[in-house]
Parts: structure tokens; sequence; C-alpha cells
């Protein structure tokens, strides 16, 4: 089973909860917008700390390294495909417009032959938390409604917040 870990970036803005979501870059990808977006995250390699991995792919994805502050756990959901994907919700900030992704190469067209870089994220924006959940994968809902609970005036604050 592969399982990933990734961090799901919050700021507040004019009293509202905003998070940061990527765009998957490739062919695949380009003309699919609403339930297409994620957390920048990445595979756990064997024997790998699933929150130095989840840094690790913060700074790939993004080209910013990720906030120091502190990491709220969330918890561990698995996607459609299968995959295990845990996360933290850490407080920060960037310019998301001036990420700066790290790249694939694929065979592009199909049986071309041809091998074409793309960037693995090709885009990054901040989103409302209701924004978010149109357009964040479907699986990966359940993050955005705990960091509400957990982080919302009269939420469930609970342990590390």
């Amino acid at each position: 089973m592969k399982v990933s870990a990734g961090i799901l970036l919050f700021r507040e803005r004019a009293g509202r909860l905003e998070v940061l979501l990527v765009h998957p870059g490739g062919p695949y990808w380009v003309k699919k917008d609403a339930g297409a977006w994620t957390i920048p995250k990445g595979e756990i390699a064997e024997g790998e700390d699933p929150l130095a991995t989840a840094r690790r792919e913060f700074e790939e994805e993004t080209g910013f390294l990720p906030p120091g502050g502190e990491a709220m756990a969330l918890t561990p959901r698995r996607q459609a495909g299968g995959k295990l994907v845990h996360a933290w919700a850490v407080r920060g900030d960037l310019d998301a417009a001036a990420i700066r992704s790290n790249t694939f190469t694929m065979e592009w067209p199909p049986r071309s032959a041809r091998q074409q870089e793309f960037p693995e994220i090709d885009r990054a924006a901040w989103f409302t938390l209701d924004e978010a959940r149109r357009r964040i994968l479907k699986s990966q809902t359940p993050f955005l409604d705990e960091i509400d609970r957990r982080l919302t005036p009269g939420g469930d604050a609970g342990p590390g917040c």
C-alpha cells in the first residue's frame, strides 16, 4: 500500500481561514479544476519519518521551505485509489504565484516515443474553506473539515492546537 505525507498550510485573512492548495501539473490535469486540487504531498520512503516527508515534499512542490511552526497532525485519510495520506496543518503564508515545482518526465503524446518534462505542480492558490471544498480531491475534503472544526472559534480545538 502506498503512503504519502503532506502539509496543509493555512492562514487567516479578514477573519476567515484560508488554505493553500496545489494543482497537479502535466497533460492529464490541464483542463481539470474542480475536484483536482490537492495538498502538497508525496510518497513516504521506507523508514522515512512521515512529517519529514511532508516537509520535504512541500519544498519540492512549491519551492518554499515549510514554516517552522507547530505541525498539527490531522487524521490520516485513504484516497480513492487506496493510498493513505498523512497530513499536518501548519500556519504560514507564502506568495502562491511564486511557486516553483520540481518536474517529472513522461512520454507525451502517448506512444510518440517523445519524452517531455512537466512541473509536478503547475500552480498554487489560497482558498477559503468553502471554495477549497469545491476544488480539492473529494478524498481530501475531510482534512478541510477537520481543520475547520479545530481552528474555528467554538469548534473542537483538540490537543496540540
